[in-house]
């Protein structure tokens, strides 16, 4: 009997020592609508770090959320360690302009590793008669949910042509997974979402109703682009969706992951480490991934980078 109280009690410590092991850190990430790319994003780079948790004491969670604007206001605010964002929101962020405004810079917003680039997709309803970006006029838009990126950039548009919401006969803001059935039911004329490409959103509207994709490379948006360095042109290839033979000139801007000054260090360097040391489960996850290499995901961080990102970055010869 004595014996096997020892037992016991060694089993009890070797399992409290194995679990102390197991979960000594618990991060969140912030990513976006489950349709969109954010989330299956998400769910990869924590898929990687917990198959390795027994090695570096971290377990990672995946929240899905209304996308940049909020994964920023909650990593800013502690409710979240780690958020996926658009470079052009990181930078608003930074600076306290746009949707921070109210809020001033985030002096303690730090980059983490880049992704992949994404594009302002605008999808109408083919008997709308809407081509271009000017066309939404007096016209029913989802211009998004708010705290998405969709909804900041497409208010940041409408201001640079002077106009207000009134300009528009409705506006919506739905989440993603709602907007291809409006588009289809008629309830909108036309939808936006700041996505990866291909998206099953855009491919659900496209393919359950006659839609068009919108092209959004006027005079204004070439003149932002102009202005603003984390923007560039996207061009949506011709076939990638239903209808849509002829290629799309839009917007693209680069996502990021990004987290803050309050999150330890080693916990960053381990996460970085454990992404960029299995790749191949990062690119398999979705198209937009597929071209991922070390060199690309040190570009594009606007944030000054995080110092345990810094550190495996270095080691590994990424950066001097």
């Amino acid at each position: 009997m004595k014996k096997l109280f020892i037992l016991i009690i060694l089993a009890l410590f070797v399992f409290s020592a194995e679990s102390a092991v197991f979960a000594k850190t618990f991060v969140t990430i912030g990513t976006g609508g489950v349709t969109g790319v954010y989330y299956p994003t998400g769910g990869a780079i924590c898929q990687i770090v917990n198959a390795q948790t027994k090695n570096h004491g971290v377990r990672c969670t995946v929240q899905s959320t209304d996308g940049s604007v909020s994964n920023l206001n909650m990593i800013r605010n502690g409710d979240l360690a780690l958020g996926i964002a658009q470079s052009d929101m990181v930078y608003l962020d930074l600076v306290g302009e746009g949707p921070f405004v109210p809020y001033g810079p985030d002096k303690d917003l730090r980059s983490v590793f880049s992704l992949y680039t994404e594009a302002l997709t605008i999808v109408a309803r083919k008997d709308a008669d809407i081509t271009t970006f000017d066309d939404l006029k007096n016209k029913r838009v989802n211009i998004g949910s708010p705290g998405s990126a969709q909804n900041a950039v497409v208010t940041l548009l409408m201001d640079r042509k002077g106009w207000t919401r009134s300009d528009l006969k409705l506006v919506a803001e739905l989440k993603p997974a709602e907007s291809a059935q409006a588009l289809c039911d008629n309830k909108i004329d036309a939808m936006a979402y700041f996505v990866g490409q291909p998206s099953g959103s855009i491919m659900e509207a496209t393919t359950s109703c006659d839609s068009v994709l919108v092209s959004v490379n006027d005079a204004e948006v070439q003149t932002l682009m102009d202005e603003e360095p984390y923007l560039t042109e996207y061009i949506i290839p011709g076939g990638m969706y239903r209808n849509n033979d002829h290629p799309t000139a839009t917007l693209g801007t680069r996502t990021v992951l990004v987290t803050s000054t309050k999150v330890s260090g080693d916990v960053i360097y381990q996460i970085v480490r454990a992404v960029f040391e299995n790749l191949d489960v990062l690119r398999r996850t979705h198209p937009s991934l597929a071209g991922l290499t070390p060199e690309l995901m040190v570009t594009g961080n606007l944030a000054p980078l995080d110092p345990g990102a810094k550190r495996y970055y270095i080691e590994a010869g990424l950066i001097e």
